[in-house]
């Protein structure tokens, strides 16, 4: 797996519309987030997940300062334009 931790301004989009083969679980930890999956919207606070499956088209974005925990499984070789 892949651990990511996010830390977003509200009205950021932190993550581009995209996808990729790994599933991948996000986590709000604080603030609301919406995350739009294969063209659908899911508006996610405080301790709600979605997920992703692979090759899901999907992106983010903050609807107030968020944090989020993000999981990706198997383990990815870059996130967010790092190579891991």
């Amino acid at each position: 797996m892949t651990f990511a931790y996010y830390e977003v301004d509200a009205d950021a989009v932190p993550i581009h519309e995209h996808r990729h083969p790994e599933e991948e679980v996000w986590n709000v930890v604080e603030g609301r987030l919406a995350i739009t999956i294969e063209g659908q919207e899911h508006v996610l606070g405080p301790g709600c997940a979605a997920i992703v499956p692979a090759n899901a088209p999907h992106w983010a974005r903050a609807l107030e300062r968020s944090r989020a925990i993000v999981v990706d499984h198997p383990v990815r070789e870059q996130v967010g334009g790092i190579r891991l």
